[in-house]
């Protein structure tokens, strides 16, 4: 469903995605991992056409997006949940839901109302659909967050960084969704940096180190892979 080929971003002498291919599958999370400084965000910052490539191709189900700006590839299907949600402080989610829904596929009436529906319900929003954003705590922030990005209609959901500010019980409420909404007609990728969440929903994880790929695997092999101890987990690597 998306396929990267070749990736690569430069700001002035500094080279912050160097040469990143993945491909990610309807039904799959890929998760991204990685130091501080890795990449991570200005990889999803292309993807998502929020910063302009420098070599590389973007495809959505085969179709290249390299150069499509950031609106139109939200209609495209390609959608992002932000590490800190910003909602509208006087409107209610439903209300969130139906701008996102209108804006990303251009929906009306009955299927407009249809979408909205949907994601309240695979978010656990159902019974909060008349709260203000102001209203809302934390955790159901965030699943406003991931909502607005399911009622755009996306076909690939980037997740960014979306477990951050959350106790040891949310993460794991948190996982728990995300893993609920794999389906066949959706591709999802989250970068984390809570290793046992990403595992938890990842089919596989992708290590990012100084823009580079360091392994692609299933989520166990990266987890023990001495690299990412030494890189990301802090553990010493002896050779």
């Amino acid at each position: 469903m998306l396929e990267v080929s070749d990736l690569r971003k430069s700001f002035g002498r500094l080279t912050v995605v160097d040469g990143v291919s993945t491909t990610v599958a309807g039904g799959e999370c890929l998760g991204v991992m990685g130091p501080n400084g890795a990449g991570k965000s200005t990889l999803f910052d292309l993807l998502a056409g929020a910063t302009p490539v420098d070599g590389g191709t973007i495809r959505l189900d085969g179709r290249d997006v390299t150069g499509l700006p950031p609106e139109i590839r939200v209609q495209a299907g390609i959608a992002r949940a932000f590490q800190i949600p910003k909602p509208f402080p006087t409107l209610s989610v439903r209300e969130h839901l139906v701008l996102a829904a209108s804006a990303g596929q251009g929906l009306r009436g009955a299927a407009l109302a249809g979408q909205v529906d949907e994601a309240l319900e695979r978010t656990g929003l159902g019974d909060k659909a008349g709260r203000t954003g102001r209203e809302l705590r934390l955790l159901d922030r965030k699943r406003l967050e991931l909502a607005k990005a399911l009622a755009s209609g996306p076909r690939v959901l980037l997740l960014d960084e979306i477990s951050g500010g959350l106790t040891e019980h949310e993460v794991h409420a948190l996982v728990d969704l995300i893993r609920g909404l794999k389906s066949p007609g959706l591709a999802i990728l989250w970068i984390e940096h809570i290793a046992h969440a990403l595992k938890a929903a990842s089919d596989r994880i992708l290590m990012l180190h100084l823009g580079r790929k360091v392994i692609e695997d299933i989520p166990d092999t990266v987890t023990r892979d001495p690299r990412v101890r030494e890189l990301y987990l802090g553990q010493a690597h002896h050779a």
